[in-house]
């Protein structure tokens, strides 16, 4: 089920009050909470349960193991073979037709036959998160950082339903110990839960929905009948849909585990206001930016190996990142433009021999508008269905000049100014309007927050599109 919709709302008013009710015997809340989440993850296919449940339990086996296993070569032995584990279901739901297309067409080039063929396989919601929250446990049982809980608590930490499908990337250590003792509703910081799944509301339905509705979904279907300006716009506004769409359903989820009594870790920092792709890195998707150098980047050595082989590293962690979010060549492409981006500019902060320029004002500009266009040309191809339809986009930004552009409204216009305008909004912003809305009487914010959700609902189109990350 869809966050911004009547059968979630109908579900978590059901689910909000029980949990706070179960939740002083916190050993009879946390089965309630797995089962709420089983039947909020079943609502797609009841199927998909079945593999949440055996990824529960693998882990958890496999995690006990580890721990109690004595011999470094037997605990190395039994992570590779948790590891296998996961990353078999992974690839086999996500990259087996990949595999197959991939393959079929290398052999096809030289003259073979494919020995394996297309299957049809259904993609899992949220098999990639839950994936990956599951490697964080066995890994960090591993390197001795946690000590494995109960199937309980894991199952409870895994399915937790405000993450399960998109995320944020919650690490063992950020939540399972919240799972230990009862929450205190007195201590639930309900203005910034109210805060965030208003904004995030308006973000996904409103900015979202009609960037893709007015411009984007057009142009990048067939780049060839819209004009340059266009194909220009349409690449700016799948920069702001994807922010608002992914920002707005990481917001919608911490302000339900908020409400819920739980914290879960930023994910967005105004990333269109970063001034190099490092700093991009270190604020879009910040969850997945950390699981990628933690579990990825450092085991490969990180920059302790020498010049060289840190740019190796830099550039594999991104293609992997690049991987990790579809199967498909032009998301390799995607992460390997950012893989290159990141180890020039490694190369010209440490070895050129550069001196660095003094930071001004025009200097932090020119560095943001740099990088927001590099981010957006990788955007292409992350967007793009295939390298044919990214190259048609890329020569149409040329070739197509003066020709009439009838998709620029004033609100696609408007709609990006908000998206990256909102970004450089001083930080405290949204804490002066949290601040201001707890001050008001308990009607005064339910009338507030009334007239946002009817403002939200009459502003965005008619119906609701699946949130972008699902499909990852």
């Amino acid at each position: 089920m869809l966050f911004p919709t009547a059968t979630f709302a109908i579900f978590f008013l059901i689910v909000l009050p029980l949990s706070w009710l179960a939740m002083p015997k916190v050993h009879r809340w946390r089965p309630f909470i797995v089962a709420a989440s089983y039947v909020f993850y079943a609502w797609w296919d009841w199927r998909f349960i079945l593999l949440l449940a055996g990824c529960t339990v693998w882990n958890q086996l496999m995690a006990v193991r580890i721990h109690r296993a004595t011999a470094r070569a037997r605990r190395k032995a039994l992570l590779w073979l948790a590891l296998a584990g996961d990353l078999g279901v992974l690839g086999y739901f996500k990259y087996y037709d990949f595999f197959v297309n991939s393959s079929g067409s290398l052999l096809a080039f030289v003259g073979l036959d494919a020995p394996l063929s297309l299957r049809s396989i259904v993609l899992p919601v949220g098999i990639s998160f839950y994936t990956f929250m599951a490697i964080s446990y066995v890994v960090d049982t591993y390197r001795g950082d946690i000590v494995p809980t109960t199937l309980e608590k894991f199952a409870a930490y895994l399915s937790f339903f405000p993450h399960l499908v998109a995320g944020p990337i919650v690490r063992p250590g950020e939540l399972i110990p919240q799972l230990d003792t009862p929450r205190d509703p007195r201590r639930v910081d309900t203005s910034r839960a109210f805060y965030l799944i208003a904004t995030g509301l308006f973000k996904k339905v409103v900015i979202a929905n009609y960037l893709a509705a007015s411009i984007v979904d057009q142009v990048f279907a067939a780049p060839g009948q819209h004009s340059s300006l266009e194909i220009l716009i349409a690449i700016y506004a799948y920069a702001v849909q994807i922010y608002a769409d992914f920002s707005g359903y990481t917001d919608i989820a911490i302000g339900i585990a908020l409400l819920l009594g739980f914290s879960f870790p930023q994910n967005f920092d105004s990333p269109y206001t970063a001034r190099s792709l490092q700093d991009f890195w270190r604020r879009w998707h910040m969850t997945l930016s950390r699981w990628l150098r933690d579990y990825v980047y450092i085991p490969l050595g990180g920059s302790r190996r020498g010049t060289v082989l840190t740019y190796r590293n830099v550039l594999l962690t991104m293609l992997i990142g690049g991987l990790w979010h579809g199967a498909g060549w032009t998301f390799v492409v995607w992460g390997g433009i950012h893989g290159v981006g990141l180890a020039a500019e490694r190369w010209w902060r440490h070895g050129s021999g550069h001196a660095p320029a003094p930071s001004t004002l025009r200097r932090r500009a020119v560095e943001r508008v740099l990088t927001f266009h590099l981010v957006c040309l990788a955007w292409v191809f992350f967007r793009a269905d295939t390298f044919g339809r990214a190259f048609d986009l890329l020569s149409g930004l040329v070739t197509g000049w003066g020709a009439p552009s009838p998709l620029v409204s004033l609100g696609v216009l408007l709609a990006i100014a908000v998206g990256i305008g909102s970004q450089y909004l001083p930080a405290r912003v949204p804490f002066l309007l949290m601040e201001r809305f707890a001050r008001l009487p308990l009607l005064g914010q339910a009338a507030t927050l009334a007239i946002a959700l009817t403002l939200t609902n009459a502003l965005g189109p008619e119906g609701v599109a699946p949130f972008i990350y699902f499909r990852f």
